[in-house]
């Protein structure tokens, strides 16, 4: 089996998931429930869409029940928000949804924007290094991307668990697979040209 199959099951499974703790918790009213039943529903439904037009390399390796056990327990840390906010009743003012809201959607942008191009310049130029658009400032757009993605998702909980959670998956997965990627990606002669004019994760910033 692929990591691929797990990791595309969680993702499809998510907004069901969402949907139940709102039946459950009898959460019909609040607002912010139903908001993040959409980003995050909407965002794996566009993962599964990524997954089959412009899929990643890197999500195609084999693995057993065991590892892909694990992957789905890693993701359903990102449930602990949904899980706070209906069996809480947690709700969030206007101004605080838009703001999360917006950071989801520049999230959408930069993660999935990112990845399509990376798929076609590879495509293209097979065994080059890509350093153009958004990869032109910031080596991992992808994965800036999905920070803003998951933060819009964990700040409409207003608690600090679904941060820490957050701040665990970035540490036990994000991180080691960026630093095997620049790894694999230092053979190329330019790239310590590419290193020195771009930042790691944040654009401008770091």
């Amino acid at each position: 089996m692929k990591l691929k199959y797990f990791i595309d099951s969680h993702k499809a499974m998510t907004a069901l998931a969402v949907l139940s703790l709102i039946v459950f918790y009898n959460q019909w009213d609040n607002p912010t429930a139903w908001v993040y039943l959409a980003l995050h529903g909407s965002y794996g439904f566009l993962w599964l869409l990524k997954s089959r037009i412009f899929p990643d390399r890197q999500w195609e390796q084999a693995c057993n029940l065991i590892i892909g056990g694990g992957i789905w327990g890693v993701l359903s840390l990102y449930w602990i928000a949904p899980w706070l906010i209906t069996s809480q009743n947690r709700q969030a003012s206007g101004w605080y949804l838009a703001c999360c809201i917006s950071m989801y959607t520049f999230g959408v942008f930069f993660h999935f924007t990112a990845d399509l191009q990376k798929y076609i310049a590879l495509k293209l130029r097979p065994g080059q290094l890509v350093t153009e658009g958004l990869w032109r400032k910031v080596r991992n757009p992808n994965y800036f991307g999905e920070l803003l993605i998951y933060l819009g998702f964990s700040l409409l909980a207003r608690d600090w668990i679904p941060i820490a959670a957050l701040a665990f998956v970035i540490c036990i997965v994000w991180i080691p697979n960026i630093i095997r990627k620049d790894r694999s990606l230092s053979r190329y002669p330019e790239y310590a040209s590419y290193k020195a004019k771009s930042k790691w994760l944040i654009p401008f910033i770091f």
